[in-house]
Protein backbone atom coordinates (compact mmCIF):
# COMPACT_ATOMS: atom_id res chain seq x y z
CA UNK A 1 0.00 0.00 0.00
CA UNK A 2 1.40 3.28 -1.05
CA UNK A 3 0.66 6.76 0.66
CA UNK A 4 -1.16 7.57 -2.10
CA UNK A 5 -4.15 4.69 -1.83
CA UNK A 6 -6.55 4.59 -0.37
CA UNK A 7 -7.35 3.05 3.34
CA UNK A 8 -10.35 1.66 2.53
CA UNK A 9 -12.33 1.30 -0.90
CA UNK A 10 -15.15 -0.54 -2.38
CA UNK A 11 -15.10 -1.15 -6.11
CA UNK A 12 -18.92 -1.48 -7.97
CA UNK A 13 -20.80 -3.23 -4.96
CA UNK A 14 -23.79 -5.07 -5.67
CA UNK A 15 -26.19 -6.56 -3.11
CA UNK A 16 -29.87 -8.13 -3.22
CA UNK A 17 -32.09 -9.43 -1.03
CA UNK A 18 -34.12 -11.14 -3.32
CA UNK A 19 -35.98 -8.61 -6.30
CA UNK A 20 -34.92 -5.68 -3.03
CA UNK A 21 -31.44 -4.20 -4.57
CA UNK A 22 -29.86 -2.84 -1.92
CA UNK A 23 -26.04 -1.97 -3.42
CA UNK A 24 -26.16 -0.58 -6.03
CA UNK A 25 -22.89 -0.26 -8.11
CA UNK A 26 -21.28 1.19 -4.51
CA UNK A 27 -17.57 2.69 -5.45
CA UNK A 28 -16.20 4.82 -2.51
CA UNK A 29 -12.57 5.49 -1.38
CA UNK A 30 -11.58 6.64 2.18
CA UNK A 31 -8.07 8.55 2.12
CA UNK A 32 -6.30 7.89 5.40
CA UNK A 33 -7.07 10.17 8.16
CA UNK A 34 -10.70 11.01 6.46
CA UNK A 35 -13.20 12.06 8.37
CA UNK A 36 -16.55 11.04 6.03
CA UNK A 37 -19.85 11.31 6.35
CA UNK A 38 -22.67 8.53 4.99
CA UNK A 39 -26.51 10.03 4.50
CA UNK A 40 -29.88 9.35 2.94
CA UNK A 41 -33.15 8.49 3.38
CA UNK A 42 -34.46 5.43 5.76
CA UNK A 43 -33.90 2.63 3.50
CA UNK A 44 -30.98 4.33 1.26
CA UNK A 45 -29.00 0.93 2.35
CA UNK A 46 -26.49 2.88 4.53
CA UNK A 47 -25.75 0.20 7.14
CA UNK A 48 -26.17 -2.50 4.39
CA UNK A 49 -23.08 -0.38 3.37
CA UNK A 50 -21.09 -0.79 6.51
CA UNK A 51 -22.41 -4.79 6.65
CA UNK A 52 -20.38 -5.28 3.40
CA UNK A 53 -17.97 -3.52 4.38
CA UNK A 54 -17.35 -5.23 7.56
CA UNK A 55 -18.13 -8.57 6.56
CA UNK A 56 -21.24 -9.13 8.10
CA UNK A 57 -22.82 -9.64 4.60
CA UNK A 58 -21.53 -10.75 1.41
CA UNK A 59 -21.64 -8.41 -1.93
CA UNK A 60 -22.86 -10.30 -5.28
CA UNK A 61 -20.35 -9.11 -6.77
CA UNK A 62 -17.68 -6.41 -6.93
CA UNK A 63 -14.94 -5.96 -4.37
CA UNK A 64 -13.44 -4.32 -0.95
CA UNK A 65 -10.29 -3.34 -0.33
CA UNK A 66 -8.72 -2.70 3.01
CA UNK A 67 -4.93 -1.68 3.24
CA UNK A 68 -4.29 -2.30 -0.56
CA UNK A 69 -5.43 -6.31 -0.11
CA UNK A 70 -8.79 -7.47 -1.52
CA UNK A 71 -11.20 -8.38 1.91
CA UNK A 72 -14.00 -8.91 0.00
CA UNK A 73 -14.14 -12.56 1.25
CA UNK A 74 -12.51 -12.29 3.96
CA UNK A 75 -14.08 -13.29 7.76
CA UNK A 76 -15.24 -10.65 10.09
CA UNK A 77 -12.77 -10.99 12.64
CA UNK A 78 -9.28 -10.97 10.08
CA UNK A 79 -10.78 -7.62 8.81
CA UNK A 80 -10.73 -6.38 12.25
CA UNK A 81 -6.83 -7.74 12.58
CA UNK A 82 -6.29 -5.95 9.40
CA UNK A 83 -7.41 -2.63 10.99
CA UNK A 84 -11.21 -2.77 10.44
CA UNK A 85 -13.51 -1.36 13.47
CA UNK A 86 -17.26 -0.77 13.83
CA UNK A 87 -19.70 0.09 16.56
CA UNK A 88 -23.49 -0.22 16.26
CA UNK A 89 -26.63 1.74 16.06
CA UNK A 90 -27.46 -0.20 19.73
CA UNK A 91 -24.53 -0.59 22.25
CA UNK A 92 -23.26 -3.72 22.71
CA UNK A 93 -21.74 -3.16 25.92
CA UNK A 94 -21.43 -5.57 28.97
CA UNK A 95 -23.16 -3.42 31.86
CA UNK A 96 -21.61 -5.16 34.57
CA UNK A 97 -18.30 -4.68 33.87
CA UNK A 98 -16.24 -1.27 34.42
CA UNK A 99 -15.01 0.75 31.78
CA UNK A 100 -11.66 -0.46 32.57
CA UNK A 101 -12.27 -3.99 32.07
CA UNK A 102 -14.03 -4.11 29.46
CA UNK A 103 -11.14 -1.71 27.48
CA UNK A 104 -8.45 -4.01 29.02
CA UNK A 105 -10.41 -7.51 28.26
CA UNK A 106 -10.47 -5.95 24.75
CA UNK A 107 -6.86 -5.42 24.64
CA UNK A 108 -5.84 -8.82 25.70
CA UNK A 109 -8.76 -10.34 22.90
CA UNK A 110 -6.28 -8.47 20.16
CA UNK A 111 -3.21 -10.23 22.14
CA UNK A 112 -4.73 -13.26 22.38
CA UNK A 113 -4.62 -13.38 25.68
CA UNK A 114 -8.58 -12.77 26.75
CA UNK A 115 -8.79 -16.53 28.23
CA UNK A 116 -6.48 -15.26 30.75
CA UNK A 117 -7.98 -12.02 31.73
CA UNK A 118 -9.32 -12.97 35.31
CA UNK A 119 -6.49 -15.12 36.23
CA UNK A 120 -4.39 -12.86 37.59
CA UNK A 121 -5.11 -9.43 37.05
CA UNK A 122 -1.28 -8.06 37.89
CA UNK A 123 0.11 -9.99 35.09
CA UNK A 124 -1.95 -7.70 32.93
CA UNK A 125 -0.03 -3.82 34.15
CA UNK A 126 0.26 -3.26 30.42
CA UNK A 127 -2.81 -3.66 28.70
CA UNK A 128 -4.61 -1.98 31.97
CA UNK A 129 -1.94 0.82 31.35
CA UNK A 130 -3.06 1.24 27.97
CA UNK A 131 -6.63 0.77 28.33
CA UNK A 132 -6.88 3.77 31.14
CA UNK A 133 -4.84 5.34 28.01
CA UNK A 134 -7.77 5.16 25.61
CA UNK A 135 -10.30 5.80 28.13
CA UNK A 136 -8.30 9.27 29.16
CA UNK A 137 -8.13 10.20 25.58
CA UNK A 138 -12.43 9.86 25.35
CA UNK A 139 -12.43 11.73 28.52
CA UNK A 140 -13.61 8.63 30.10
CA UNK A 141 -10.98 8.28 33.21
CA UNK A 142 -13.08 9.53 35.76
CA UNK A 143 -15.63 6.81 35.61
CA UNK A 144 -13.33 4.07 34.17
CA UNK A 145 -14.07 1.78 37.37
CA UNK A 146 -17.66 2.79 37.50
CA UNK A 147 -20.14 -0.25 36.17
CA UNK A 148 -20.77 0.44 32.47
CA UNK A 149 -24.77 0.44 33.75
CA UNK A 150 -24.41 3.48 35.63
CA UNK A 151 -23.07 5.77 33.25
CA UNK A 152 -24.85 8.30 30.76
CA UNK A 153 -25.65 7.01 27.38
CA UNK A 154 -23.43 9.42 25.59
CA UNK A 155 -20.49 7.81 27.82
CA UNK A 156 -21.92 4.45 26.91
CA UNK A 157 -21.49 5.58 22.93
CA UNK A 158 -17.88 6.53 23.95
CA UNK A 159 -16.77 3.70 25.71
CA UNK A 160 -18.02 1.97 22.24
CA UNK A 161 -15.59 3.64 20.50
CA UNK A 162 -13.39 3.05 22.95
CA UNK A 163 -13.44 -0.80 22.34
CA UNK A 164 -13.18 -0.56 18.53
CA UNK A 165 -10.13 1.87 19.62
CA UNK A 166 -8.13 -0.93 21.45
CA UNK A 167 -8.02 -3.10 17.97
CA UNK A 168 -6.11 -0.30 16.92
CA UNK A 169 -7.79 0.43 13.74
CA UNK A 170 -6.98 2.08 10.78
CA UNK A 171 -10.40 2.72 9.70
CA UNK A 172 -13.56 3.21 12.03
CA UNK A 173 -17.13 2.96 10.84
CA UNK A 174 -19.32 4.47 13.38
CA UNK A 175 -22.88 3.81 12.48
CA UNK A 176 -25.12 6.70 13.99
CA UNK A 177 -22.64 7.10 17.32
CA UNK A 178 -25.31 9.93 18.41
CA UNK A 179 -28.03 7.87 18.07
CA UNK A 180 -30.25 8.33 21.37
CA UNK A 181 -27.96 10.74 22.71
CA UNK A 182 -29.22 13.84 24.31
CA UNK A 183 -28.03 16.95 22.27
CA UNK A 184 -25.92 18.17 24.66
CA UNK A 185 -24.26 14.64 25.51
CA UNK A 186 -23.88 14.41 21.64
CA UNK A 187 -21.81 17.43 20.94
CA UNK A 188 -18.89 16.46 23.55
CA UNK A 189 -19.14 12.94 21.70
CA UNK A 190 -18.45 14.76 18.38
CA UNK A 191 -15.89 16.83 19.64
CA UNK A 192 -13.79 13.84 21.36
CA UNK A 193 -14.50 11.93 17.76
CA UNK A 194 -12.83 15.06 16.39
CA UNK A 195 -9.66 14.63 18.20
CA UNK A 196 -9.24 10.89 17.58
CA UNK A 197 -5.72 10.14 15.74
CA UNK A 198 -5.28 12.07 12.64
CA UNK A 199 -3.68 8.21 11.34
CA UNK A 200 -7.55 7.01 11.72
CA UNK A 201 -9.81 7.02 8.90
CA UNK A 202 -13.22 7.91 10.08
CA UNK A 203 -16.65 6.62 7.89
CA UNK A 204 -20.12 7.55 10.22
CA UNK A 205 -23.71 7.51 9.69
CA UNK A 206 -25.42 9.99 10.92
CA UNK A 207 -29.35 12.05 11.35
CA UNK A 208 -28.21 14.80 12.44
CA UNK A 209 -27.26 17.26 9.52
CA UNK A 210 -25.70 20.45 11.58
CA UNK A 211 -23.60 17.26 13.10
CA UNK A 212 -22.50 16.06 9.70
CA UNK A 213 -21.68 19.56 8.09
CA UNK A 214 -19.65 20.41 11.08
CA UNK A 215 -17.36 17.39 11.31
CA UNK A 216 -17.17 15.74 7.77
CA UNK A 217 -14.75 16.59 5.54
CA UNK A 218 -16.51 14.55 2.64
CA UNK A 219 -20.35 13.64 2.52
CA UNK A 220 -21.76 10.68 0.25
CA UNK A 221 -25.27 10.47 -0.21
CA UNK A 222 -27.06 7.46 -0.85
CA UNK A 223 -30.14 6.76 -2.00
CA UNK A 224 -31.85 3.55 -2.84
CA UNK A 225 -28.58 1.63 -2.32
CA UNK A 226 -26.96 3.76 -4.86
CA UNK A 227 -24.31 6.71 -4.55
CA UNK A 228 -26.12 9.97 -5.61
CA UNK A 229 -23.72 12.07 -4.61
CA UNK A 230 -19.96 12.26 -2.88
CA UNK A 231 -18.82 15.64 -2.67
CA UNK A 232 -17.37 18.65 0.04
CA UNK A 233 -20.54 19.73 2.35
CA UNK A 234 -20.71 22.81 0.65
CA UNK A 235 -21.43 21.06 -2.06
CA UNK A 236 -23.92 18.78 -1.14
CA UNK A 237 -25.62 21.19 1.27
CA UNK A 238 -26.43 22.67 -2.15
CA UNK A 239 -27.50 20.31 -4.57
CA UNK A 240 -31.43 20.44 -5.45
CA UNK A 241 -31.29 16.47 -6.06
CA UNK A 242 -30.12 16.10 -2.26
CA UNK A 243 -32.56 18.88 -0.50
CA UNK A 244 -34.95 17.09 -2.49
CA UNK A 245 -34.62 13.10 -1.62
CA UNK A 246 -33.19 13.61 1.79
CA UNK A 247 -32.57 17.50 3.52
CA UNK A 248 -36.17 19.09 2.84
CA UNK A 249 -37.61 16.09 4.57
CA UNK A 250 -39.30 16.45 7.84
CA UNK A 251 -37.42 13.94 9.33
CA UNK A 252 -33.67 12.27 8.47
CA UNK A 253 -33.73 8.61 7.86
Amino acid sequence: MTAAEPVLATEALQKSFGQLQVARDVTLSLPRGARHALIGPNGAGKTTLINLITGQLTPDSGRIVLGGEDVTRTPVAARVRRGLARTFQINTLFPDLTPLESVTLAILEREGAAGRFWSNIATHSGAIDEAFDILTRLRLADVATRPTRTLPYGQQRLLEIALALATRPKVLLLDEPAAGVPKDESAVLFNVIAQLPDDISVLFIEHDMDIVFSFASRIIVLVAGGVLLEAEPSVVRNDARVREVYLGQGTHG
